[in-house]
């Protein structure tokens, strides 16, 4: 039995909470069980200087970790001067993931920029803020087109990201910390609504894992995501409320 007591295929209890941050153009607080992320999607009327004549807008992600986040308090980033490789890593994987399902000339030369705060972790805070930074972005265009700044939706489709592990020899969905801290393999899959992998992170902390055991850990997110992604469009289906504050 899991320490969760939940099934092999099972997810921790999601929640996608749309319009929380009253200045954002889209925000969305997504919780992954104990996992609490806050998403929100910022418009700048102008895209990055190397973008500048190219017609097409572009998409980036900022993560950071609140200090008491965790069980001990961790240092502000911005103290040491830099973020570390970790952090780095999830931005950019959040930008990635985003970007793949986005049709970057519809946004015209403009650039929206997902900070994803992760309030507490439990483990899996970068699928979550993937999950939850998708509802902002799709908020924050749907902000941009009722006020005719951009004609038609971006978006292509959904996007969504899960883990999974093996964990004393058994393929397991959405590892919350107790299990991630001592998984023998630990991974990552970002997917698409319609089932594309968009980025596969795999690592084995203990022994290799074979093709037979990555192949269950596809098949575990793939279901998993397909929950995500309905969760997604649930949250979609109420209005959220406009709470943009105006200039």
């Amino acid at each position: 039995m899991r320490p969760s007591k939940r099934a092999n295929d099972d997810l921790r209890t999601v929640t996608l909470e749309r319009a929380v941050a009253r200045y954002a153009e889209g925000s969305c607080l997504v919780t992954f069980g104990e996992t609490r992320v806050l998403c929100t999607a910022s418009l700048e009327e102008r895209g990055p200087p190397w973008l500048r004549g190219s017609g097409k807008g572009w998409i980036t992600a900022e993560y950071s970790m609140l200090p008491r986040a965790t069980h001990e308090r961790t240092r502000r980033e911005v103290n040491s001067g830099k973020p570390s490789g970790r952090t780095q890593e999830i931005q950019r994987l959040i930008g990635r993931s985003l970007r793949a399902v986005t049709n970057l000339p519809a946004m015209g030369e403009r650039q929206i920029t997902v900070d994803c705060d992760v309030i507490q972790a439990d483990g899996g805070t970068r699928t979550a803020a993937i999950t939850g930074a998708w509802v902002a972005l799709h908020d924050c265009f749907a902000w941009m087109r009722a006020r005719s700044i951009i004609s038609v939706d971006p978006l292509r489709e959904h996007v969504a990201a899960v883990s999974c592990g093996i964990v004393k020899g058994v393929p397991v969905l959405d590892l919350d910390y107790a299990e991630d801290s001592g998984a023998e393999t630990d991974a990552n899959f970002v997917i698409t609504g319609s089932g594309g992998l968009v980025e596969v992170q795999g690592t084995a902390e203990g022994k290799p894992f074979s093709e037979e055991e990555l192949l269950a850990l596809l098949r575990l997110a793939k279901g998993g995501t397909e929950r995500l992604v309905a969760l997604q469009k649930q949250a979609l289906a109420q209005p959220a409320p406009d709470r943009k504050a105006s200039a």
